[in-house]
């Protein structure tokens, strides 16, 4: 896919990103395109890379992970080195749902979801911390989520 996705590609992706297990024949009602053309779009933006995989929206809470913390780590240096040793360290950590490296003055965001508070600062003290290179964590627990996607689609 060369060309920038038109207005049948974004409804595919909107209807997608909804609703993954949709079949070709429920899109094609929907897109109002034959079954044909839909199977062509929607195997061209996985082959483009814009759809990446499919997956199940799982409820964290439902499964006993009912708190959110975000946390921004600084490391004691930027360097190719420390970054790979911290991002070895989260990559093993169950409890890190996201990260992110940033710019400004912290270097990682990270989204840590746990069963409470008793487990996270299980996580911060037992774990976080003692990770190589962390020179200084601050952690901030939301309120409630306002607003919640996956991707933005034109």
């Amino acid at each position: 896919m060369s060309a920038k996705p038109d207005t049948f590609d974004t409804t595919i992706l909107r209807l997608l990103q909804k609703d993954g297990r949709l079949t070709i024949n429920d899109l094609s009602a929907q897109v109002g395109l034959s079954p044909s053309p839909v199977a062509r779009r929607v195997r061209l933006l996985e082959q483009a890379q814009i759809i990446t995989g499919y997956a199940a929206l799982i409820d964290e809470a439902a499964l006993g992970f009912g708190v959110s913390v975000f946390v921004s780590v600084q490391l004691d240096k930027q360097v190719d080195e420390a970054l790979a040793t911290f991002e070895a360290a989260i990559a093993d950590f169950p409890e890190v749902v996201d990260c992110w490296l940033m710019t400004g003055s912290r270097d990682y965001l990270l989204r840590v979801a746990t069963s409470g508070l008793p487990e996270f600062e299980r996580f911060l003290v037992g774990r976080l911390t003692k990770v190589r290179g962390v020179a200084s964590i601050e952690s901030s627990i939301p309120l409630r989520r306002v607003k919640a996607g996956l991707a933005r689609v034109p």
